[in-house]
């Protein structure tokens, strides 16, 4: 995976991450439990490519596990906000709201790793925040249960971006499989324990439910969250947050042509707005990229 170009896995996880929520619409079981499974299975089929012989040369601090736990809570926080999300309002709605990861993740970095944002990344955003106002504004005239939606969705975006932030700071430190174990397995356990308190049943599930969570598992977790946490290292989590623009905007598409959904015009100007942040922040990185190059040589 290292000689691929991280553009290239960028796209291949949001592409992935973006079948999640065709997922979770198509199956009547609860979100919470799918989430716990989800997240527990991708655990299963990763523990045989852990490299076990690089634990022992792990030197990190109280801290920083602490870190990596935290991280693991806000995951299980984001999956479980965040698909429930799915059952009060569309597919639209939810996802699009996502894209103000990048806002929160640019906030946190400043404070965190003192990282400035140019004027064209500020721009972005900004095309991102409206095109989210764009997409949710078509539910306020709906009902009370899609704005919940929206709600939940939102909680689960600021979840995810304290998980990204948290995977940034100690992504140097561990090694990308190892971390996305150990937080895959604290953020199912997070949702278990939600499970197990509002006493929704574990078991008793049929066989294509065990389909839906092993879907669930590799395509939106293993090749999106995975190749999230991979990218980390190298892109940055505001980099990585700002390619997740691109998920509301395949997911809209997905939704249209298997859920049905219809696109209206709020949702359309809202997809354009975000794809073109997304391109303008893009391009921006490349042409300061060669800009660099150029003064290398």
């Amino acid at each position: 995976m290292g000689r691929l170009n991280p553009h290239f896995l960028l796209f291949i996880s949001i592409l992935s991450v973006s079948v999640s929520s065709i997922l979770i619409k198509f199956s009547d079981t609860p979100t919470s439990v799918a989430g716990m499974y989800r997240l527990f299975i991708s655990v299963i089929l990763m523990l045989a490519f852990v490299p076990w012989r690089r634990l022992r040369s792990i030197a990190m601090n109280k801290k920083e596990w602490g870190i990596v736990i935290l991280a693991g809570v806000f995951l299980g926080l984001h999956f479980l906000f965040w698909m429930e999300s799915l059952v009060h309002t569309s597919v639209a709605s939810s996802m699009v709201i996502l894209s103000l990861q990048p806002l929160f993740v640019l906030i946190g970095s400043y404070f965190l790793f003192k990282e400035r944002a140019s004027l064209i990344t500020v721009c972005c955003l900004i095309a991102a925040l409206f095109g989210s106002i764009f997409i949710a504004w078509g539910d306020i005239g709906i009902s009370t249960e899609a704005l919940i939606g929206d709600g939940l969705s939102l909680i689960g975006t600021i979840s995810v971006s304290v998980y990204l932030l948290a995977g940034q700071k100690v992504s140097r430190k561990l090694d990308a499989n190892v971390y996305s174990i150990i937080v895959f397995f604290i953020g199912g356990t997070v949702m278990l324990i939600y499970n197990l308190f509002n006493h929704i049943s574990l078991a008793g599930y049929n066989s294509s439910d065990w389909t839906y969570f092993l879907l669930l598992a590799i395509i939106p977790t293993i090749f999106g969250q995975y190749i999230f946490n991979l990218l980390l290292k190298s892109m940055g989590a505001t980099t990585v947050s700002v390619g997740i623009i691109g998920e509301p905007v395949l997911a809209i598409i997905l939704a249209y042509f298997l859920l049905g959904e219809t696109i209206s015009l709020f949702q359309l100007l809202g997809g354009m707005l975000t794809l073109f942040g997304m391109g303008m922040y893009f391009w921006s990185k490349t042409l300061k990229y060669n800009i660099q190059n150029d003064l290398a040589e």
